[in-house]
C-alpha cells in the first residue's frame, strides 16, 4: 500500500435513498480535489427510488429513470451495488450479499424505513407495498388484471391516502376502501382537512376510520371488531420499521431500531457512524424528526459537513431543522398543500386544487436537480426542494 492510499480516510456511505445520497454528493464536491478522502456509496439499486412517486408506479404510471451511477460520475465518488448484511462496528467493516466486505474510517448509516408488514398477521403474505419500485409494479399488474372487487389500502396516514386516491381515479371500476385508526388528515388544518376528505370522496373513495386491521387473508381484511372486507388486493401503508442491521451491530437505537443520534447526527455509542433520514432518531427541539423526504436531504448534508470539520479538527455544529409542508397529492389534478410551523403543527396557509397539485409536482420533481447542481456547488441553504427548513452552516474549509 502506498503512503497517499495509507493516508486515504475512508467514509463508506449505506443507502442511496434522499439523505444517503445528499451526504455523498456533498462529500464529494467538496472534496474531489483532494487526495486524502475517498467515498464510496453502497445501494442495492442502480436507479434512485422516487419514493414520493410510487403511488403513480403502482398505477401503471411511468416515471423518470434516474441512475445514480451516472449521477455519481466525475465527483470522484464510488458506487457498490449490494444488499448489506453485516455492520461490524467494532472492526469498522461492512458486508454485502457477494461477501465483499467494505473498511471505513467513518460510517454514513442510511438504510432508510420500510413498510411495518409484521406486526399484523398475514401482510407479508397477502399485502402489497411501496417497499420497492417493483413492490408497487406487482400492484400495478394486480389491478390492470382486475375488472372490478375491492381493492382495501391500510393505513390512513399520507400515503395511503394519495395511494388510495391515485388507485380510484385510475381504475373507477374498482371500489377502494382506506382503513386506518385516525381520520384521514387528522393534524391538517380544517379547512385542508375538509377539501381532502371531498376530493376522497369525490374519486369514490370509501374512507372507515378508527378501525384496526386483525388479519389480512388472500382474500379479505378481518377486523379488530369481528367483521370482515372482502378484499381483491391490499395494499399496506401502515407504519415502517427499519432495519435491525444497527442494533445487531451494538450501536444504540430507540425503540423503533433507529440509531440515536447526538446534535451533530453522530451515533451516541460510536462517535465514527453517522445516521440520516429515516434510519436515525434525530432530536429537536419540537421532539424526534418523523422520517419524510424534506428531512431527509439535509441531514444528508449536514452528517457531510460534520464529517469534514471533525477530520479538519473542528467540532461539529449542532443539526436544525424545522417542517414547513405537507404537500398531499389527491390525482393527477388535485392535490391539498398543507403548510406547517416548524415542529410539524398546522398553519392556516392552505393550497387546494390544481394550483397545489402543480406545487406538489415542482417539489417532487426537485430533488434530482438538487443533486445535479450539488455536483458543481455543495449547498447548505436555509431552504430545501421538499420544504424543510435547515439552519445554514459553513463548511469546514
Amino acid at each position: 500500500m502506498n503512503a497517499t492510499a495509507a493516508q486515504q480516510h475512508e467514509v463508506l456511505v449505506l443507502g442511496a435513498g434522499y439523505a444517503g445520497l445528499s451526504a455523498t454528493i456533498q462529500l464529494a464536491a467538496r472534496t474531489r480535489k483532494h487526495g486524502n478522502l475517498r467515498v464510496t456509496l453502497v445501494n442495492p439499486y442502480d436507479n434512485f427510488t422516487e419514493r414520493l412517486r410510487l403511488h403513480m408506479t403502482a398505477t401503471g404510471q411511468e416515471t423518470a429513470e434516474m441512475n445514480i451511477p451516472e449521477l455519481l460520475d466525475g465527483t470522484g465518488a464510488a458506487f457498490v451495488r449490494g444488499w448489506v448484511t453485516a455492520v461490524d462496528a467494532e472492526a469498522k467493516t461492512v458486508r454485502i450479499d457477494d461477501d465483499r466486505v467494505l473498511r471505513y474510517d467513518t460510517l454514513v448509516y442510511g438504510l432508510g424505513s420500510i413498510a411495518d408488514t409484521v406486526a399484523v398477521p398475514g401482510v407479508d403474505d397477502h399485502a402489497y407495498t411501496f417497499n420497492s419500485p417493483e413492490d408497487a409494479a406487482l400492484l400495478a399488474d394486480r389491478l390492470t388484471r382486475l375488472d372490478g372487487g375491492t381493492v382495501v389500502v391500510g393505513g390512513s396516514g399520507l400515503t395511503g391516502v394519495e395511494a388510495a386516491a391515485e388507485i380510484a381515479e385510475r381504475h373507477p371500476e374498482l371500489q377502494v376502501v382506506l382503513l386506518g385508526r385516525q381520520e384521514p388528515g387528522a393534524s391538517m388544518h380544517p379547512k385542508a382537512k375538509a377539501y381532502l376528505d371531498a376530493a376522497l370522496a369525490r374519486v369514490g373513495v370509501r374512507v372507515r376510520s378508527g378501525v384496526e386491521v386483525a388479519k389480512v387473508l388472500p382474500d379479505s381484511v378481518e377486523l379488530a371488531d369481528g367483521s370482515s372486507i372482502p378484499a381483491a388486493a391490499v395494499l399496506w401503508t401502515s407504519g415502517t420499521r427499519v432495519s435491525p442491521l444497527a442494533a445487531t451491530a451494538g450501536l444504540t437505537v430507540d425503540e423503533r431500531g433507529r440509531v440515536v443520534t447526538d446534535s451533530a447526527l453522530r451515533s451516541v455509542s460510536h462517535p465514527d457512524v453517522y445516521a440520516v433520514g429515516d434510519a436515525a432518531a434525530i432530536r429537536q427541539g419540537y421532539g424526534v424528526m418523523h422520517g419524510t423526504c424534506q428531512g431527509g436531504m439535509p441531514t444528508g448534508v449536514h452528517a457531510a459537513l460534520s464529517i469534514l470539520r471533525v477530520l479538519a479538527g473542528k467540532e461539529p455544529k449542532p443539526f436544525r431543522f424545522g417542517y414547513y409542508h405537507t404537500p398531499v397529492s389527491l390525482g393527477r389534478n388535485d392535490a391539498v398543500v398543507q403548510f406547517t410551523h416548524p415542529d410539524d403543527s398546522p398553519r392556516r396557509l392552505v393550497l387546494t386544487g390544481k394550483r397545489a397539485a402543480k406545487y406538489k409536482e415542482t417539489v417532487t420533481a426537485a430533488p434530482w436537480p438538487t443533486f445535479a447542481r450539488m455536483k458543481k456547488m455543495p449547498v447548505s441553504g436555509a431552504f430545501w426542494p421538499h420544504g424543510g427548513r435547515y439552519t445554514r452552516i459553513r463548511s469546514a474549509k
